[in-house]
């Protein structure tokens, strides 16, 4: 389940999207909650939905409950960095590099 990344961090780490997990800051770009931005508090797999605090909604009887956005209609704002998502993004670059290189040889 991959996001977007916001124009910065595109710029900065040379990569288009990486997949979402939990305490990624986000901002989302569609839908009636649009331009809202927070934490994602849980990546739901089987529903292949993510969710963010203070988006929520109220049931009747005044119990709030998380809504699922799509991660497809968000921007990862702020990524929550440790070493194996350094060596992604590490990979993921190198990749795009030599696809370059080789473009450019043929």
């Amino acid at each position: 389940m991959s996001a977007p990344l916001s124009k910065e961090l595109r710029e900065k780490h040379g990569v288009r999207s990486i997949p979402i997990r939990k305490d990624d800051e986000v901002r989302i770009i569609r839908g009636s909650n649009k331009n809202s931005e927070g934490k994602i508090t849980s990546v739901y797999r089987l529903k292949y939905v993510v969710h963010i605090e203070r988006v929520s909604r109220e049931k009747s009887n005044g119990q709030a409950v998380p809504i699922g956005i799509h991660p497809s209609k968000v921007v990862i704002t702020k990524l929550k960095l440790d070493k194996d998502r350094e060596n992604i993004l590490e990979r993921i670059a190198k990749g795009r590099e030599e696809k370059t290189k080789n473009k450019e040889k043929a």
